[in-house]
């Protein structure tokens, strides 16, 4: 019998939260990482446009898609050839079939995406668990990472694939250019394929992140799409960029091999939207400009409630997510309230009338006390108040936002008084 994989604990609370607003409960969703914003015209003008396409199209994705895609990494430095870019109807079934398409057991960051080791798992290979380093989040340390897979190869496995996220979900922090650079130096000693998911990566605040791409060009996978940066998830869609090595033709040809098998091909009303995103018309950077801004403010607001309340917090540097640490108050917890960990502390959160998700959810221990919050449910109720949001100067002055930052500032100190 196959091991079983649980739901995913994003798409869980996410329902969870449905049913008890549907049941007229007043409650804050700060558990998945959807970024609710309005779809920008000109995508949903394109979208519409391509509607009678009907047709299967290649496995691989279009011409046009592909050669947009290719055009978005040159233009962050990694050159890439179209002919090795591979469309999915998101990035997530597109990490699932690398993981086929690869083989072997994959190294996992902990903490760490929450379907990393799910998809492991229904991929029929194991999960080998490796903490990251301390403030580079989404990376595994390195030396670790040497210390596991030598092991785990010392025991008869086989893992043969590490997958990093840069920047990283759930910490919102960005591995440094030195750790990137070791952890491929380690997979080139060890003959590892890196999966690098860079579905944050125009999410970053100030700079950028370092792709492992740039320091292991020959055994890099990268992957993105569209969710986060432009807010379309339903939508469903990403690409992967394969290097342009042996190593990268041949599991090109595996990996559109797999996804004939899955998907057949991405929905081409969809593609067409995507490429003309990925050619970045200057609407497509203003729009993401504004996002990326609205993110650092209202992150960087809900963060200071969470350092108020105690809690120990890494800079948040990309994206909409906070990881913070209430190890300095576990005392105080375990004695008012009954919290003994992660689980117990995202169960008060819930009771308090706030989702957000447990540590263990992204591979820690259940006794530490992490929980993942994030903030891209804040922006509104409506398309009308989302926009406002994006185009304010100050978007925390703006009523329902102001309110739900108040709001989570007094449920913390409730928890911690």
């Amino acid at each position: 019998m196959s091991r079983p994989v649980a739901m995913s604990a994003t798409l869980a609370a996410d329902a969870d939260l449905a049913r008890r607003r549907a049941a007229g409960e007043q409650v804050i969703s700060m558990a998945s990482g959807e970024i609710g914003l309005p779809v920008l015209p000109s995508l949903r003008a394109r979208l519409a446009h391509s509607a009678g396409s009907t047709s299967y199209g290649p496995v691989e994705g279009s011409a046009a898609l592909r050669s947009a895609a290719a055009g978005y990494w040159s233009r962050r430095g990694l050159d890439t050839d179209p002919d090795l870019v591979v469309a999915g109807p998101g990035s997530k079934p597109l990490l699932f079939a690398l993981l086929l398409a690869i083989g072997g057991d994959v190294v996992v960051p902990v903490p760490g995406w929450v379907s990393y080791p799910s998809q492991a798992v229904l991929a029929g290979v194991r999960p080998l668990p490796v903490p990251v380093a301390p403030g580079s989040g989404g990376v595994p340390d390195p030396d670790l990472l040497r210390e596991a897979v030598l092991t785990a190869r010392a025991a008869g496995q086989n893992p043969r694939a590490v997958v990093v996220t840069v920047p990283d979900n759930p910490s919102g922090t960005v591995a440094s250019e030195l750790t990137v650079r070791r952890l491929a130096a380690v997979a080139r000693e060890l003959d590892l394929v890196i999966v690098s998911d860079e579905i944050y990566c125009d999410l970053v605040f100030a700079g950028s992140a370092v792709s492992p791409a740039r320091a292991a060009p020959e055994r890099t996978v990268v992957t993105t799409g569209l969710t986060k940066n432009l807010a379309v998830g339903g939508w469903r869609t990403g690409v992967a960029r394969l290097p342009s090595s042996d190593l990268g033709r041949a599991l090109h040809s595996r990996l559109v091999s797999v996804a004939s098998q899955i998907w057949s091909s991405t929905p081409a009303p969809v593609q067409a939207a995507a490429a003309y995103a990925f050619d970045e018309p200057s609407e497509v950077l203003e729009r993401v400009a504004a996002s990326r801004r609205l993110h650092e403010t209202v992150a960087a607001a809900v963060a200071s409630q969470f350092v108020a309340a105690g809690a120990l917090l890494a800079p948040v540097r990309a994206t909409c997510y906070l990881y913070p640490d209430f190890e300095p108050l576990r005392s105080q917890l375990a004695q008012v309230h009954s919290v003994h960990g992660c689980e117990h502390l995202a169960a008060w959160f819930s009771r308090a009338g706030i989702g957000l998700l447990a540590g263990s959810a992204f591979g820690e221990e259940a006794e530490v006390l992490r929980v993942r919050a994030s903030t891209s449910h804040l922006y509104g109720s409506s398309d009308s108040e989302r926009l406002a949001a994006l185009e304010s100067a100050d978007p925390l002055w703006l009523p329902w936002i102001r309110a739900a930052v108040d709001r989570i500032g007094s449920v913390l100190s409730g928890l911690t008084a």
